[in-house]
This record gives structure tokens, sequence and C-alpha cells, in this order.
């Protein structure tokens, strides 16, 4: 593992709540985070794909970042993407003045980037930044990947460039990625995007992951830590055996995002299941088949 690293261990991407009327609920917000916090989860990252960043207001994103650093002591990071580099770092501005650990930015998408603009994005930005900051590679929505040679590069080059989340589901494409930087950098944290790498990330010598599942199983993965810390091969059998099993929740519905909503509505009653994607309620029978899904 990057030991070196103070970003490891298991993330929640958290979710953001809203309420019947499709405003913010910081109330069930607070309640998600209190949960998530006496998990034993390392860490917890605001606004990314599953909190719906691309559907907020910028004035929303930045209530988020002054409302939620309150509710947790956990390590908190922002993602702060956008079209507008202005926005973006208005958002980086107002994480660091609430004292957020990093943020984390998208490389520009819907226009094509070639390898020389990602280099002078991120080169641009991280002397903008006004502190440290995770890239997020997720080439099924950006159009462009941030392919290891390229994030070495960078790693070498600029301290504040604190990691990567990787979100390929290619087990070599995350294993080149800490491969590479950590031939330049030992304290540079790769962490993968999807639930079921975490274990694979950690053999390779990684530092985590972020997933989307840790909304509402994050003792499982706290518990798949404490496992590889204590060198603890079967009991790290088992949890990747369950985890395997509860990635049937990404199959289910039409939209990923209010799938794993609903199962928090319905498992822990603070919040709606309401996201603002179109049409991605679940029937009562999606819903009870998750549910024994997760207490089998």
């Amino acid at each position: 593992m990057s030991g070196e690293s103070v970003f490891h261990g298991v993330w929640c991407p958290t979710v953001t709540p809203f309420d019947q009327q499709g405003k913010l609920d910081f109330s069930a917000l607070s309640q998600h985070f209190s949960r998530l916090s006496a998990s034993g989860i390392d860490a917890l990252l605001l606004i990314g794909s599953i909190g719906e960043f691309a559907s907020l207001t910028q004035q929303e994103r930045l209530l988020l970042i002054r409302e939620a650093r309150a509710m947790t002591s956990l390590p908190l990071i922002a993602n702060v993407s956008s079209t507008s580099i202005d926005d973006m770092l208005q958002l980086a501005q107002e994480a660091d003045r609430a004292g957020y650990d990093a943020v984390m930015v998208l490389p520009p998408y819907y226009y094509g980037q070639t390898r020389q603009q990602l280099l002078a994005y991120y080169r641009a930005l991280d002397q903008q930044l006004p502190g440290k900051w995770f890239a997020y590679n997720f080439p099924a929505r950006t159009g462009c990947d941030l392919e290891p040679s390229l994030v070495a590069e960078l790693a070498a080059e600029l301290p504040k460039f604190a990691g990567i989340k990787d979100t390929v589901d290619c087990l070599s494409h995350n294993r080149q990625l800490i491969q590479q930087t950590q031939n330049v950098r030992t304290d540079f944290a790769v962490l993968s995007g999807y639930d079921e790498y975490l274990l694979p990330n950690l053999l390779a010598g990684g530092a985590g992951v972020i997933c989307g599942l840790n909304n509402l199983v994050p003792e499982l993965f706290a518990q798949a830590m404490q496992a590889w810390r204590a060198q603890d091969l079967a009991q790290l059998t088992r949890i990747q055996q369950r985890i395997g099993k509860l990635m049937a929740i990404y199959t289910v519905g039409d939209d990923f995002v209010t799938t794993i909503k609903s199962m928090v509505a319905y498992r822990y009653g603070y919040m709606t299941a309401r996201s603002r994607n179109y049409a991605g309620e679940l029937s009562e029978k999606q819903i009870q088949a998750l549910n024994l899904l997760f207490t089998e």
C-alpha cells in the first residue's frame, strides 16, 4: 500500500440528499455523514458523480461545501470539476477556506483533449488551486483517459498533486497507474473508482478505493481495511466475495444514483430517494429484491 500517503483506505463518495421539493436536504446529509463517520471508513468525497455534481447549480455546490465541513471530523475532499475554470477555482477557494483536505478535478469534458492539452490544463490548474488536489479519471464520461505515463509525469513535477481516482473498469490500467506513479512519488495515492477493485488495488500497491457501496455498507469496507492491515487472508476473501455479490446493485434500475439513494432511504429512513435524474425510481419488487441481497 502507498503507506507514505496521508490519503489512503476506503472513501465514500457521498450521495446528495434532496427533500420532496427537490431542494438540498442538509438535515439528511448530516445524518448520513454521522452514520458514515461512525462506520470506520477513512474519508468522504463530497459532490462527486454519485453526488450529482453535474446537476447542481454553482450556488448549491458552494452551499454544500460551506455546510458539510462541520458535519464530520473525517478527511473531506470536494469535487470541484466544472466546464468553467472560474467556477472551479471559486469552489476550490471555498473548500480551502472551509478546511477541506483536498479537492478533486476531472479533465476537461465535451471537447476532446490531446496529451499536450491535458498536461497544460493540469499544470495551469496546479498554479491556481490553493491546496492539494486529486485528478479524477473517468473516461467513460469525459471522453479522454488520463494515461499512467501522463499522470506519473505530472506527479513528478507537481507536489500539490496528491493522487487520482481511477474510474476505469480495467485492472491493468489501475496497476500501471500505481507502478508508474510509485516510481516517481511514494506519497502519491492511486485509488480505484470501482468497489470490487479494493483488494486488487491494495495488492498492486495502491492506496484504496472510492466507491458507491460505502453509502450502504461502509462497515464492510472498513472491515476490509482492518483485515488487510492484519494480513487476514480468510477475512479478506470473505469480504471480497461479499462485495462481488453486492455489485448486483449496479445492474438494477435505470439509474445507479437513484438506486443507491432508494436503498439508503429504505434501510435507514433519513433521506428521500429523490435524485435529479429522470425515471430512475425503483419498483417495490426491485426494492425488496435489493433489500434481500443486503440482508443475506
